[in-house]
This record gives structure tokens, C-alpha cells and sequence, in this order.
């Protein structure tokens, strides 16, 4: 098995095969530094912890990571809990995207199996035979694999997708008319759980990666230049959108990071073709508002393993066969979800008076409704595997 990418999907799928037995390659475009210092994620889903654990990677997770029972959601100045254990029994580890590929690395070094940083010229081939192979250079040297099967993990911009005859694919995707200017501050979070806040000038978010670093994001445009946004601007802006009534204040600290992080949802299907599979963003981006990209991830490559240790097993190709559709499943219930979340937190520009009431009577009704909360908490913590 050769998997191409050594984010979360790519170095957990070779570690679920590994504790199968099952032998494979991981080839990464990047340096080890940059995949494992690169800020992105940081909430994992009830079934998501699980599954790391089961892995045998969840250690310092357990240790570290922050376990969160619920949300705050924040509309006219007021902020109004969810609660997860009140409403699932259960919560989210909050535990950044960055810390799992590190324990991940660290499992993959011990294991023994082929782990190449820095791959370059990678190229598939052959995928729709029965005998496909990669192509790629690492330390100066060309090598190509003959594998019985290639996962792609190596992201939306990754080359596994567009080896696929395009007419075997179908995209859906929907782009958002706003972007998130994130920040990475050197500062207690001001907050025990995630606030979600709707403002009038745009959507924030107050999230964290440990008791002493807070990440908070402030909606914007897309493409914003981040030298219209020095540090003074930006504490003054999420410091008013994250404003209450009841005089709550952010810590402010050194920023270290800024980016910005456009808004899209897309799928493709089917996540399959030939021998070559699809995991993670190479198959499907979803808007980070609800807190799902590397849970779908992890998700995905849970199916993939299984259906591979069943092949290698009994010799069956059924669970193989039934990957996409059993992938897609949740991967749509996931989006609209997504979408739901974004659309109900974010100012809609172009939208007027009419959604902006809305999404204060639907924040109101979530609030103040039982039923509603419960169908929020339900999709947070991660709709059952199945």
C-alpha cells in the first residue's frame, strides 16, 4: 500500500494497517518540520478520540489535550451554553491538528515502516489495472513502488484527485462570500469552552490549544491582506465582537501566527476509482465553523482500513467496493451541518435586514429549546460511525 500525504488521514491510515499487519509506504511533499508545526485544527470528536486511542496514539492526548463538555453561543450581547453532557453524554478534546500528527510521526518512526519527507515528483500510475504503482524521488534518488493499492491523503491541492479521469468524477462545491483571519496568541484563553459569537459586524470565534495559547478567529473578506490587519486592529475588533453585556474581556498576549483561511464546501464523487482511494480534503473541504474537517478524516481512513484488513484477510473486495458510498454518507450529513453553522453565525453581507433577523430568532430558539439544542450537541461531539 502506498499512501500519499502524511497529514492526519494519511499517517493514522498507516497505523490502523500496521496494527493489522499490513505493510505501507507514506510520502510526504513537505518537510517534517512544516507538517508538524503547520496550525490548523484542534477539535476532535467523541468517536475521533476513540479512534486515536484505539490506534494506540492517544497517550498524550489524554494528557494534554483539553476535554470541553460543551460551547458558549453569543448573540445580542449575551452568551448562552450548550450543553454536551447534558444533551449526548458526551464532548470534544480540544487538541490541535499539529499535536496528532506529531504523535503519529512518532508511532509511524517506531513502527519501522517507510515514512519519505520531502518527496518530490510524485506520480501515480496504472490505477484502474490491478497492478498500480507510484513514482517519486526522496534524497536525490528515483523510486517507483508496484502496491496493490494507493490511498490519496495528500490534501485539495494534492496530486491523487486529478490523476482521475475528470470524467469519472463529479464535483460539488460552494464557495462563501467571507473568509476567517485567524490568530495564534500567546495568552490564557478568556474562556473555559469555545464561544461562537454573531455580531452585526461579523461572525468570531474564541477557541484555545492550551491554558496559555488562545485561538480566535474574526470573519473577513476574502483574500484579505494581512497588512490591513496589524495586531492593534485586530484585538480591537475581536474584543468588540466578543463583547457582552456582563463586561467580558479577551486576554491579550504577543500574536505569534495570522492567517487567512477562505470559506468553501466541496465534494467529489465517488471518493474511488480503480485502485486509487480518497481520504480526508483530497475528497471533500467543509467551512471550519463546525469544527469538522480532520474529524471526517479520521473518519474516512477508519472505513478504508477496515475494508483493506477484510481483503487482505478473507480476500473479499466488498467493503472496498462499498467505501465511497459508505464515506459519503456521513461526509453529506457533515457538510450540511457546516453549512448550517455558517450560515447562521456569519453577517450575509448582501442578504439585508430580513437574515439578520433570522439568525437571531434561530439563535434564540437553539438557546431556549431543548430539542434544538440537542440536534447542535448531537452533530458537534460526531454523529455515530457506522
Amino acid at each position: 500500500m502506498v499512501i500519499i500525504g502524511a497529514g492526519p488521514s494519511g499517517l493514522l491510515l498507516g497505523q490502523l494497517l500496521s496494527q493489522t499487519g499490513i505493510d505501507s509506504i507514506v510520502l510526504e511533499a513537505r518537510s517534517r518540520e512544516y507538517v508538524e508545526q503547520r496550525v490548523r485544527a484542534g477539535v476532535l470528536e467523541h468517536q475521533s478520540v476513540e479512534i486515536l486511542d484505539a490506534a494506540g496514539v492517544g497517550a498524550r492526548m489524554r494528557r494534554e489535550g483539553l476535554l470541553h463538555q460543551g460551547i458558549e453561543l453569543q448573540f445580542s450581547g449575551a452568551a448562552h451554553r450548550i450543553d454536551f453532557a447534558a444533551l449526548t453524554g458526551r464532548g470534544v478534546m480540544i487538541y490541535g491538528q499539529q499535536e496528532v500528527i506529531k504523535d503519529l510521526v512518532a508511532a509511524r518512526l517506531a513502527s519501522g515502516q517507510a515514512l519519505h519527507f520531502d518527496a518530490a515528483h510524485v506520480a501515480v500510475r496504472d490505477v484502474a489495472s490491478d497492478a498500480p504503482s507510484v513514482e517519486f524521488t526522496a534524497a536525490g534518488l528515483t523510486h517507483r513502488v508496484r502496491c496493490d493499492f494507493i490511498a490519496g491523503c495528500d490534501g485539495f491541492h494534492g496530486i491523487c484527485r486529478p490523476s482521475i479521469p475528470a470524467s469519472a468524477l463529479t464535483c460539488y462545491e460552494r464557495s462563501y462570500p467571507f473568509a476567517w483571519l485567524g490568530i495564534l496568541a500567546e495568552a490564557p484563553p478568556a474562556s473555559p469552552e469555545l464561544v461562537y459569537a454573531r455580531h452585526q459586524r461579523g461572525f468570531a470565534l474564541l477557541s484555545m490549544r492550551s491554558p496559555h495559547t488562545t485561538r480566535l478567529y474574526l470573519q473577513c473578506a476574502p483574500e484579505e491582506p494581512l497588512a490591513q490587519w496589524p495586531d492593534e486592529r485586530i484585538w480591537g475588533e475581536l474584543q468588540t465582537r466578543l463583547s457582552r453585556s456582563d463586561g467580558f474581556r479577551l486576554n491579550e498576549g504577543p500574536i505569534q501566527q495570522k492567517s487567512v483561511t477562505p470559506m468553501r464546501s466541496f465534494v467529489v464523487e465517488p471518493m474511488q476509482y480503480g485502485r486509487l482511494y480518497l481520504a480526508g480534503d483530497a475528497a471533500h473541504i467543509v467551512p471550519p465553523t463546525g469544527a469538522k474537517g480532520m474529524n471526517l478524516a479520521i473518519a474516512d481512513v477508519r472505513v478504508l482500513a477496515r475494508a483493506l484488513a477484510q481483503f487482505y484477510r478473507t480476500g473479499s473486495t466488498e467493503a472496498l467496493a462499498g467505501y465511497s458510498q459508505a464515506c459519503l454518507r456521513r461526509v453529506w450529513k457533515v457538510q450540511r451541518f457546516s453549512w448550517w453553522m455558517t450560515m447562521l453565525l456569519h453577517r450575509l453581507e448582501e442578504a439585508g435586514g430580513f437574515d439578520e433577523r433570522r439568525q437571531i430568532a434561530e439563535l434564540d430558539y437553539i438557546s431556549s429549546s431543548r430539542a434544538a439544542a440537542q440536534s447542535l450537541a448531537e452533530n458537534y461531539v460526531g454523529l455515530p460511525l457506522e
